[in-house]
């Protein structure tokens, strides 16, 4: 068995673009840091230290660092971005808790996970006090057009993660249902960081709406391109192991192509595998190299690269200027990560 794709291409380069943004925003992100420490705080012990665990264990910040950004492409000069930032954050952790849960992940970001340490009743309590701390903070904003955009985002991640519990084992998931997944588990909270950046700058709707379209396809990209890499990255740098998704049954892009273009013998491997868990010691090493067999993993990285194009467009509306080109190479970072 080998790796379908390596991806990783410019690898050192792709890394520097999110250095480069994390860097022009490295003032405000410290301070959207401190937020969250601050707010993780509680009388009850086990909130901070559960919460920690995840929050501190290295995660990359894109989604508050995406909000800082817009906020920054747009010219806003005050305060309110720092704890919508934080807000953003505590929705994404929020979200990781309940998912690890869901899935029993064992591993995060090459970590136990918070369940596997605490159980799953504490993950799922935390995290909904994260997610009491992110209402805190849109009401202490006081913008009614800022608590509509990241309470409906938080709703749609419901209804995603929902979708993806019914797509789950099933192999007549279509290309359609997933990207209806991701776009609502992943990419709504993208979409919903860039599009406050332009709320709280009080710029006109045109730009709200290309930062909500930048934020959305650079979503789903991501999204895609994760999906990849679970058949397609090293566990050093994934921080999880290879087939994560093939293991919980979950019927993501490549497996949706492979299974569509597979003879009927392939596809009933796919149903013994997926639908009724026949999964023996050959059964990954099967699944890859069936994805390899019909370009899975590199079509589903060129669908990300669709959506790439797509969110990069979107900035076009937008003068020159240092942040704009760092968020267009963020698009560029997303697809060709090694990890």
């Amino acid at each position: 068995m080998g790796v379908v794709v390596t991806l990783e291409g410019e690898r050192g380069q792709q890394r520097s673009a999110l250095d480069q943004l994390a860097a022009l925003v490295a003032a405000d992100l410290g301070r959207v840091n401190e937020t969250i420490l601050r707010l993780m705080t509680s009388e009850v012990p086990l909130i901070p230290e559960l919460a920690g665990h995840l929050i501190a264990s290295g995660g990359k910040r894109l989604r508050p660092m995406l909000l800082l950004a817009a906020a920054r492409l747009c010219g806003y000069r005050g305060e309110r971005h720092i704890k919508l930032a934080a807000c953003v954050e505590f929705i994404h952790t929020a979200t990781l808790l309940h998912d690890d849960v869901v899935d029993a992940s064992e591993m995060r970001r090459g970590q136990s996970t918070a369940n596997m340490v605490w159980g799953n009743s504490a993950s799922v309590l935390v995290g909904d006090f994260l997610f009491t701390r992110s209402f805190q903070l849109m009401v202490e904003d006081g913008s009614l057009a800022v608590l509509a955009i990241l309470s409906n985002a938080s709703r749609v991640i419901a209804e995603g993660e929902v979708m993806q519990l019914m797509t789950t084992a099933d192999t007549s998931t279509s290309e359609d249902a997933y990207l209806k997944v991701i776009a609502s588990k992943t990419a709504a909270l993208f979409s919903a960081a860039c599009r406050v950046g332009a709320v709280v700058a009080e710029r006109p709707r045109v730009e709200e709406d290309a930062l909500e379209a930048y934020g959305r396809n650079l979503g789903i990209a991501f999204q895609l391109v994760d999906d990849a890499l679970d058949y397609a990255a090293r566990q050093a740098s994934l921080g999880k192991t290879i087939g994560d998704d093939f293991r919980e049954g979950k019927m993501t892009l490549p497996v949706v192509l492979a299974f569509r273009r597979g003879t009927d013998e392939e596809r009933a491997f796919w149903r013994r595998a997926l639908e009724q868990g026949e999964q023996d010691d050959g059964a990954l090493a099967h699944a890859m190299a069936l994805l390899g067999k019909y370009n899975a993993i590199r079509d589903t990285v060129e669908r990300a690269r669709h959506y790439g194009a797509v969110a990069r467009d979107a900035l076009a509306i937008f003068p020159d200027s240092e942040m704009k080109q760092i968020l267009s190479d963020t698009v560029e970072f997303v697809i060709e990560r090694g990890y």
